[in-house]
C-alpha cells in the first residue's frame, strides 16, 4: 500500500514539474501596451491563456490574409487554420507565429488544392 502512495505521489509530482505557467497575454507587451506581432514565438503563444491563443491566431490570420490582399473569411476554414496553428506552435516552441502561420496556411491551401494569384 505504501508502494502505490509513493508511485502516485511520484507521478503526480512528475506531471506538475513539467507544465509550463500560463502567461497572460499582456506579459508580451512593451511598456507602451503593443505587442510585436513578428517577433512573439510560438512558445509564447502555446504557453498563453486558450482564448488569449485564440484571440491571437484570429488576428494574425486577418493580418497575414491582410497582406496578400485576400479580404474574406470562411469561417470554417478559419477556426482550422487556427487550431492547426496552435497545434504546430505547441510542437514547434523554437519558431515564429508568423512563421508557423506560413507554414499552415502553405500546407492547408496544397491539400485543399487552394490556388494564390
Amino acid at each position: 500500500m505504501k508502494m502505490k502512495a509513493a508511485l502516485c505521489c511520484a507521478m503526480l509530482f512528475a506531471a506538475g514539474g513539467s507544465a509550463m505557467a500560463t502567461t497572460e497575454l499582456s506579459a508580451y507587451a512593451d511598456k507602451d501596451g503593443y505587442i510585436d506581432v513578428q517577433a512573439l514565438t510560438c512558445d509564447q503563444l502555446a504557453n498563453t491563456y486558450q482564448e488569449d491563443a485564440d484571440y491571437l491566431t484570429v488576428w494574425y490570420s486577418g493580418w497575414y490574409n491582410g497582406l496578400g490582399k485576400h479580404h474574406k473569411m470562411k469561417v470554417d476554414r478559419a477556426k482550422t487554420v487556427e487550431h492547426e496553428v496552435i497545434v504546430y506552435c505547441k510542437e514547434h516552441r523554437d519558431q515564429k507565429v508568423i512563421h508557423a502561420m506560413d507554414e499552415v496556411f502553405k500546407k492547408y491551401r496544397a491539400e485543399h488544392g487552394i490556388k494564390v494569384e
